[in-house]
């Protein structure tokens, strides 16, 4: 199989230091900066969007096996790492549905991080609802 290699177009820029596990919990504001060949496509985003931001979990320990399950520290009971939200991953990839405050040339004001400063950012993608 051929591998697979993604390059970042963008990083998380946040001062807060204490980030919530998931962004269905988080109130943290902060910036997408995307890099500047890609902001011609940012033209349609304005505030009241949501975006899903798909990024790398750059931080993460390395996966092996024993991380196949795992015990969320906000749960009593282990489980399967296909069914949690954690960053210890075969292939470290997170989602989030974060609120668009504002745009401003190659920077994205959101609402709703659970990225910490500097996670790389690998796209970004309209939120459909029905």
């Amino acid at each position: 199989m051929k591998e697979i290699v993604f390059k970042p177009i963008g990083y998380v820029r946040t001062k807060e230091s204490v980030i919530p596990r998931h962004w269905t919990i988080s109130q943290v504001e902060g910036e997408l900066v995307i890099n500047p060949e890609y902001q011609e496509g940012l033209r349609d985003l304005k505030p009241g969007d949501e975006i899903v931001v798909i990024f790398h979990f750059h931080q993460a320990p390395p996966f092996t096996s024993e991380h196949l399950i795992q015990k969320p520290p906000h749960l009593g009971e282990e489980k399967g790492v296909f069914s949690t939200c954690s960053p210890i991953r075969p292939n470290p990839i997170g989602l989030s549905v974060l609120k668009v405050l504002e745009v401003r040339e190659n920077v994205i004001r959101v609402k709703g991080l659970d990225m910490f400063d500097g996670t790389p950012i690998l796209d970004l993608k309209p939120h459909v609802k029905e």
